[in-house]
């Protein structure tokens, strides 16, 4: 199930890769070296007696190449958009006649939630995107730093023209809307303009999130809902940490110490190895700091619980709910298969 269209005349800025082990991109540390080797620019244009025009425009390049670097780091920041299977012919850059498919497809049935990949601001909501060469309903999501997002063949919004979305939310339903051979998601990155495609899956990559649907990453210096997950269920492993969100030295600390416990890699980075030795598999009558993870977790999906620790009736009705909509077993069981989803 793939676009038959979703084409793009520019050319693809990076090699396609094969979905199931995509490469993860550009370094971190690559990124910091690019932004020493900019400020280092400045210095000199500054020292040489440049015009404040030429030194405004070389310090706006390394604020750019600043922002970058942080947009793509595992930092929390963004999600998985949806739930399904890499179709064969779907990846970013296969042949769409005398052009190249402008994103990664996901399979799945009509009605599959689509989630907004990191937080931004909705500047799309048409027909194709306004995009050329895409059909079917789509959204565009302007993420700020010159990252964008499309999302294509939707079945149904969920969300208004210039909404602001949070990382997580739901946005859309997968759909056959367009030219397609089946429902999927059609999903897209646009990197330094809107029509700048980039290569999803690598994209996602290097900013933690595995797109095909595994475990994702986070690494020292994150912050947000995700963050709070981990502390909850460090807690609940004994550490005791505040839930604040912030993933510091403290968190860190805690974390390397648990992976020591578990014979894992200490590094402090809570991916793929780390995630599933720290999740319990919880259902209706736990309690406990395992439990406001949970809750915490679907929240970022958009459940808005109470996040009281309890496995009540209303945490299983949530749980069922998100599972439905993602098309997992629906058992109102949070075990592994939907900590990964919730998390990813």
């Amino acid at each position: 199930m793939m676009c038959r269209s979703c084409a793009t005349t520019t050319a693809p800025a990076e090699t396609p890769v094969d979905a199931k082990s995509p490469a993860h991109g550009l370094s971190r540390r690559g990124l910091l070296a690019g932004i020493g080797l900019g400020a280092l620019t400045v210095n000199l244009s500054l020292s040489t007696g440049a015009s404040a025009a030429e030194a405004a425009e070389a310090l706006e390049a390394v604020e750019a190449a600043e922002a970058a670097a942080t947009m793509a780091a595992k930092n929390g920041a963004w999600a998985n958009p949806a739930l399904g299977r890499f179709p064969a012919g779907g990846h970013y850059g296969a042949p769409r006649g005398g052009a190249s498919h402008a994103g990664q497809d996901i399979s799945n049935s009509t009605g599959t939630a689509v989630h907004a990949a990191a937080a931004g601001t909705v500047v799309r909501r048409s027909w194709g995107g306004g995009l050329p060469g895409r059909t079917g309903n789509g959204l565009v999501i302007a993420h700020g730093g010159n990252q964008y997002t499309y999302y294509g063949h939707l079945s149904a919004y969920r969300v208004a023209l210039n909404a602001r979305v949070s990382a997580g939310q739901r946005i859309a339903d997968m759909g056959a809307t367009g030219n397609v051979t089946g429902p999927h998601l059609h999903f897209e990155t646009h990197s330094g303009s809107l029509g700048a495609t980039v290569n999803p899956v690598r994209f996602l990559a290097a900013r933690g999130v595995d797109l095909a649907g595994g475990w994702s990453r986070i690494d020292p210096g994150a912050s947000g809902a995700t963050v709070v997950v981990i502390q909850h269920l460090m807690t609940r492993r004994g550490y005791a940490l505040v839930a604040d969100g912030q993933y510091g030295s403290v968190s860190v600390a805690a974390v390397k110490r648990f992976q020591s416990s578990k014979g894992l890699v200490a590094d402090g980075q809570v991916g793929p190895a780390t995630w599933p030795a720290l999740v319990y598999t919880l259902r209706q009558g736990a309690g406990g700091a395992h439990v406001r993870a949970l809750q915490t977790a679907l929240n970022k999906r958009g459940a808005r619980l109470a996040v009281d620790g309890a496995f009540g009736s209303v945490t299983t009705t949530a749980v069922r709910a998100y599972q439905s909509s993602n098309r997992l077993v629906t058992d109102g069981e949070a075990g592994p298969v939907t900590w990964r989803a919730l998390t990813g």
